[in-house]
């Protein structure tokens, strides 16, 4: 049997390929633009099937739906940085991309295993979120909430086939995931601090720093995603993934030059000069993961040195491999 990845060559669907593959024993058909994701990030395998297309054309993701025993959707216009500079591409591969792989699926029964944000939960202030709480989105002038907007109506949309034709959905809202062969181009905190830091360039905070993320290592992630999508308990429901310990952005900063043993200054660039002057960053983001403890029966390893540790050992190998 065939297990469907759209979005599989990007950061963390090459990395859920790798795990299905190991794991499953099955065949994986992975669908990708490569707009953002990179062919050289899959393995090698004979179990693996490539296609290069747009989740937007409706043929065929019907015809890769229909050879398809699971789907696991998560093709998506990625990054703050991508969805402020390109919002009509965001809100169009986000809203009907996600359209054309559910009603496929609705079709026969198959599976959906569908990755959200939590962007979703906008400028909320009600911290840790947790999944039936109250969403608070900015204006309509600002793109950011355009993303947000978008993934909300991608779990509305599949919700509505779980509840109407009993399509099997699994939602997961995503909060920062990290880990090898992410890249910073997008605006991902992580890489980019480790790449400015290994090259002794100032190490560029947004704003004061003092907003607060949690990351979870690519790893557990996808571990995460396969064991909800085998759970009958997680059947049309809502999921954090994502870490529950925060750190401010300072203080990001401050322990990838520390690990990197970096000659890097921090210096802080207002969101304004990065972005526009309407850009809005919300303050705090952190997931309450009770409801993924409960049903999977365990928690995501919290150590952030790991995780960067993976990241920075990752960069350094790449440089030695191309000087």
């Amino acid at each position: 049997m065939t297990i469907l990845v759209t979005g599989g060559a990007g950061f963390i669907g090459s990395h859920l390929v790798e795990y299905l593959l190991v794991e499953t024993g099955e065949s994986v058909l992975v669908l990708d633009d490569f707009s953002t994701g990179r062919e050289g990030s899959l393995p090698d395998s004979n179990r693996l099937e490539l296609v290069d297309g747009d989740v937007c054309d409706q043929e065929s993701i019907e015809d890769l739906v229909e050879r398809s025993k699971s789907v696991y959707h998560l093709a998506a216009a990625v990054g703050v940085e991508k969805v402020v500079d390109e919002p009509l591409d965001s809100l169009r591969t986000n809203v009907e991309g996600t359209r054309y792989v559910l009603d496929a699926a609705a079709a026969d029964g198959t599976p959906v295993f569908v990755a959200s944000s939590s962007e979703v939960y906008g400028k909320s202030t009600a911290i840790p979120f947790g999944e039936d709480d109250d969403r608070v989105i900015g204006p309509t002038s600002v793109p950011r909430w355009g993303y947000a907007n978008a993934k909300a109506l991608d779990e509305f949309y599949a919700l509505a086939h779980h509840d109407e034709n009993d399509l099997p959905v699994v939602i997961g809202r995503f909060f920062n995931t990290v880990g090898p062969r992410q890249i910073g181009e997008y605006g991902m905190v992580i890489p980019t601090f480790v790449e400015q830091a290994l090259d002794d360039d100032p190490i560029t905070v947004y704003g004061d720093g003092t907003q607060t993320r949690t990351f979870m290592h690519v790893h557990e992630t996808v571990e995460a995603v396969h064991e909800l999508m085998n759970e009958p308990e997680a059947n049309g429901r809502v999921f954090n993934i994502g870490s529950s310990d925060s750190v401010s952005i300072n203080d990001l900063a401050q322990r990838v030059k520390n690990l990197t043993e970096s000659e890097s200054t921090i210096e802080h660039v207002p969101f304004e000069e990065a972005f526009d002057e309407d850009f809005e960053e919300p303050d705090h983001r952190q997931p309450d993961i009770t409801r993924l403890r409960d049903t999977l029966g365990w928690t995501p390893d919290s150590d952030l040195d790991r995780i960067l540790e993976d990241v920075i050992a990752e960069r350094r190998d790449d440089v030695e491999v191309s000087s």
